[in-house]
Order: C-alpha cells, then structure tokens, then sequence
C-alpha cells in the first residue's frame, strides 16, 4: 500500500469517526466490505471456517477462523477512545448572556487545545427500548472563547491557568436555553422523539477536517490521531490480508481486537482491563470443537501487537527526551520501552518485531522514557496480563498527544499497515 493511498484512506477514517461508537461503525462497514460477518455477541459463534466480527459500543472484535481449532492467535490491539469534553447528564446552562452546555472531562486532556476551536457534537441516544442510534453534528456549533489578554495581565509572566471546572464550559447561544433544549437537540439530531430519549453518550470534536501539512506534504494533522490511526491500520491491515489470501487460520487465527476507555485506565465491560477479549478467544475455539486445555496451548503460542501513538522528539522541548533514544516522524515505527513494564516489550517480543519489520522494509525506532518523568501506558501491559501473551508495544511517532488536534508522518502510517498486515499473514 503506497503512502498516497494510505493518507487518503486514514484521511477519510478519521473524518467520519469523531467518537468511539463512529470509529466501530466506520472498521464495521470496511470489515464487511470484505465479507466479514457479523456475529451477535448474544448468541452462539459460528462453528464454519471464515471471517467474523462482533461489537459492543465503542468496541470490536474481527478475526479469521478455520473449521477445527488453531495453533495460535495473532492479536493487533488498539483503542478507539481519545480524550474530549463529553457532555453532562443536565447539560443546560447560561452564564454572561449565553447559553452554555456543561461538560465532563474525558481522560488526559490538553486542555488549552480546546480553546478557540470550532467544535461540533457526536455520540449516541438510547431509547426505551434500548435501541442506540448514533449522531453526528459537524457544524461549528460550540465554542470555548479564551479570555482576553486585556483580562489577564498575568498571562505573559504566569501562564496560561485553567480550571476544568469553570474554564472549559462551551457555550453555543445566546440567551438562556429552557430546560429539555438539549433533549430537544438530540431528538433533531438522531430523528430520535425527545420522548423516546431516554439516555445519551454524546461529546465535542473539532470539526477542522483531517489535513495534510507540512513544506513537502509529508505530515498529518488531525484529531484523535492516538488512537484512530492505530485502529484503522490495524482493520486495513487484517483486510489487506484476507483479499490477498495470505491468511492461514489453522496455524493462527489472525485477530484485530479495537478497545473503548483506554484514555481512563481501560476498566469497563468493553476495555483492555475486562474480560471482552479473553472471552470472544475462548469462544472462538470452543465453537470449532476445542477445550479450554487447547485455547490455552493456543494462547501459549500466541503473540500480541500493542498499537498505540509514540511521542516523536519535540523540536521545541528536546529536554523532554531521553537524549539517547529520539524518535523521528516518518523515522520507522517506534518499539516502546519501559523497564518498569508501562509497556509490555521484552527483548523477545521486540526481537519478533523487529524481524517483521525487516521483512517489510520497514525502519524501526526505540521509544525510552526520561527517568525523571512519569511513563504513560497502553493497552499492552493491560492484554499480556489478562491473557499471558507475549507481547509487543509499538506505535506511530506522533506530536502533540491529547491535544483536540495532533500530528503524525504520513510514511509511517502506510508502514504501519504493512508491518500489521505482515503480522496477519504470518
């Protein structure tokens, strides 16, 4: 896959998923395209050799199967979920003459990011019968205004402060709105009655499309680039795979697992923490015939792929680094380092990666963390204790991680997809 048409097709993902629940609808429909069918978490798995997925919310599964059980899996992990305002429960507020909706802050928000942007509003209602119905608003709709520099003359010596509480409140009218305005909203929104709403998930993004940047049109700028970039290389990868038939589900049952509420610490019925994955694993295998005695030798010969966003080096904050390792955008995929296991890469697990990589062409980088820094991590460690797996964390060099709109190389997501796609057909 060249790099002109991976920056199209990660362009097109990214514009069309501004929240968990559009990123599954999005992998859903590409998966189907290549005759993945869909399986209904509820009911039995399918006992027939071929290609499945199953989805909860902001979450998804999709593998390979053969007829009789396999050898082992071949698990790509990512997330779906990137820090945001998501909007309250009593959303309806005012303020100063305006209208104004309350929001919750969503994971390791750069907060500052989000001032000054045009933001619109996507999600999910539920309704009385449980039915979910996605929506999504891409006006500029909301808006956080800074306060003037007139307003705050300590702003030069001091920095910029917020407080999440009374700073980050977008305000979208003027006036005052009546109660049930948002409901009201909603019901537009979804073709949902405003009687019939009896819940929602919704949350802002800047509707600023994907763009490509830079004097030689090498960079990506975008929202939600951790982690959406390492979802959607990971569904094009395992599509890639099945169209060119290079895929042996007796040996390894190639896996693309997509996880919600990575950005909070993973603990939920669909996140890296639960048992979402371990699960569909071991139904998988007990539909062809196998025990739980031949899902663990399975897992025995199994190995993970963490994808998750790497820190490139920041030209303006090298002293963030570690001086010994810097990453460069459009280097080579980063291999993520922690001796501390915030990622869950080992010598043997790197080994693996790195000969993938060789295989492809493909340049690799090691990510260290500064010691007098705390590491942030991933999945990884999360999915190699749940499952005792070995595993690898690797990840696109990116700038700007948590910011409402952050930076990658263009090379080195088409070098992801390849180096995945690799992993499938292995």
């Amino acid at each position: 896959m060249t790099t002109t048409s991976t920056t199209d097709l990660i362009i097109d993902d990214l514009r069309v998923s501004p929240t968990p629940y559009h990123a599954v609808s999005r992998a859903k429909m590409l998966l189907a395209s290549a005759d993945f069918v869909e399986v209904d978490l509820a009911d039995g798995f399918p006992k027939k050799a071929g290609k499945y997925m199953v989805a909860d919310g902001g979450a998804l599964v999709a593998w390979v199967q053969a007829a009789k059980p396999s050898a082992s899996y071949g698990i790509v992990g990512a997330h779906t979920d990137s820090p945001n305002l998501r909007i309250r429960t009593n959303a309806e507020g005012s303020a100063g003459g305006f209208a104004q909706l309350g929001v919750e802050i969503y994971g390791g928000v750069l907060l500052n990011s989000w001032l000054d942007r045009d933001l619109g509003l996507a999600g999910r209602v539920t309704t009385k019968d449980g039915e979910s119905v996605l929506l999504l608003d891409d006006r500029p709709i909301l808006r956080i205004p800074q306060l003037a520099i007139h307003l705050d003359r300590e702003i030069r010596e001091k920095g910029l402060k917020l407080d999440p509480q009374r700073h980050l409140v977008p305000l979208w009218a003027i006036g005052e709105d009546d109660p049930g305005a948002f409901r009201a909203y909603l019901a537009e929104q979804s073709g949902v009655a405003a009687d019939d709403i009896m819940s929602w998930d919704v949350m802002t993004f800047d509707v600023q499309p994907p763009s490509v940047v830079g004097r030689d049109g090498d960079m990506l700028a975008s929202g939600r680039i951790d982690n959406l970039v390492s979802a959607f290389c990971g569904t094009r990868a395992l599509m890639a795979a099945v169209e060119g038939k290079k895929i042996d589900a007796k040996n390894q049952i190639p896996v693309l697992v997509l996880y919600d509420h990575e950005e909070i610490g993973s603990e939920s019925s669909t996140g890296a923490s639960g048992n979402f994955l371990g699960a569909i694993l071991e139904r998988i295998n007990g539909a062809v015939g196998g025990d739980r005695t031949t899902h663990l030798e399975a897992l025995a010969r199994s190995f993970v792929i963490s994808a998750d966003g790497a820190h490139a080096t920041h030209p303006n904050y090298v002293d963030k680094h570690e001086p010994d390792h810097l990453i460069e955008m459009n280097g080579g995929i980063a291999v993520k380092r922690n001796a501390n296991q915030r990622y869950a890469t080992d010598a043997r697990s790197e080994a693996r990666f790195r000969s993938l990589c060789s295989d492809v062409g493909v340049d690799v980088q090691t990510y260290i963390h500064r010691n007098d820094l705390p590491c942030g991590s991933t999945i990884g460690p999360i999915t190699a204790g749940q499952l005792a797996v070995r595993t690898v964390d690797v990840g696109v060099p990116q700038l700007a991680m948590h910011s409402a709109r952050e930076m990658c190389g263009l090379s080195d997501v088409a070098d992801m997809t390849a180096v995945l796609g690799a992993f499938f057909a292995s």
